[in-house]
């Protein structure tokens, strides 16, 4: 009997938008396998880590969000420079609400989350029809004047910022708690960019000229883009304020804006998978050099170069490939 080898997707991308899919054991593990490792990935980590690790995925997993929420600005053709805008804005108004007006963290994250896209919203609205650097000058100069507004103002601690929150229930609710966001924003977001929502936002960053030519607002999609952006980095702010149970001016550090483009330029734009991805090799790896003192930032730099220049489009783009490039001997038909 003759054999020959036959890439293993073949046939399956025409059967696997039908039930067709579901005849084959081998082929709905095929397609699945992706989708259920980073559910059993996470899941595993939770149990397996120990306390000290476990911290590091709760901030492997906010810096994942953050990517993400770069992501999809930078697929509608923003690209944003200031996600610790998005990010500070959601800390602050948790802590506010918490410390203020007494209000317990199941009622402050998800106000914050709303108010805080809301307001960030409001912010960058007036300046959606800047192009390029332009707009991303914008994005990272808004958190700066912040800083120093509070800082001049003495507002909410001034310097000192707001301490003595409330903290969340217990530990494994924060661990799952973000978990469950990161997989709810991952899946959705790879969701929504395939529908026809998400193709306008893909057509506004490949030619908005001709978006607009077709009749549509791409102001409008703009700003839907913009809020669901900074309604996730708000939510990630408000989250590790009752981590951290404070909250003051290092929330609007540029580490929240610089990190998270790292992350999704190393792990792939245009995926949100590369984005979590890159969070999860790049922050533990900053943990693992903190030792170095600092001569971490300077392996950190080198080994970001190397991703960069060995993998330029990205580590999930070349796994995505190699993935679907795998083969399997098969009989010859007489």
């Amino acid at each position: 009997m003759k054999r020959r080898r036959e890439r293993i997707d073949r046939g399956i991308k025409a059967r696997s938008g039908d039930l067709f899919a579901l005849c084959s054991w081998r082929e709905m593990l095929y397609l699945s396998t992706p989708r259920l490792l980073p559910i059993i990935g996470l899941l595993v980590l939770s149990f397996a880590l120990s306390v000290y690790w476990q911290r590091v995925l709760l901030s492997v997993s906010v810096f994942a969000l953050l990517a993400i929420s770069w992501d999809i600005l930078a697929q509608t053709g923003m690209i944003s420079l200031g996600q610790a805008l998005f990010f500070g804005t959601g800390a602050y108004l948790a802590g506010i609400m918490n410390h203020y007006w007494g209000w317990p963290p199941v009622v402050t994250i998800p106000l914050a989350t709303f108010f805080g896209g809301l307001l960030c919203t409001g912010f960058l609205v007036p300046v959606l029809r800047l192009r390029g650097i332009y707009f991303s000058m914008v994005t990272l100069i808004i958190p700066l004047m912040l800083v120093r507004i509070i800082e001049a103002t003495r507002i909410f601690g001034g310097t000192e910022g707001i301490s003595g929150l409330a903290p969340l229930p217990s530990r494994w609710m924060e661990l799952y708690l973000v978990i469950a966001a990161l997989l709810a924003t991952l899946f959705g977001f790879r969701r929504l960019m395939s529908s026809d929502f998400g193709l306008v936002l893909k057509g506004i960053n490949d030619n908005d000229r001709s978006v607009m030519n077709a009749g549509i607002n791409i102001y409008w999609f703009k700003t839907q883009s913009l809020f669901i952006a900074s309604s996730v980095g708000a939510f990630a702010g408000a989250f590790m304020t009752h981590i951290y149970l404070f909250v003051g001016m290092p929330v609007f550090a540029l580490d929240y804006s610089i990190l998270p483009i790292a992350a999704a330029v190393v792990g792939g734009i245009g995926t949100f998978a590369g984005s979590v991805l890159g969070a999860f090799i790049l922050v533990p790896l900053s943990e693992i050099l903190r030792g170095l003192g600092g001569l971490r930032i300077v392996f950190y730099g080198v080994f970001l170069v190397l991703f960069t220049v060995a993998i330029p489009e990205g580590i999930f783009h070349y796994i995505q490939r190699k993935y679907h490039q795998v083969e399997r001997w098969v009989e010859v038909e007489k």
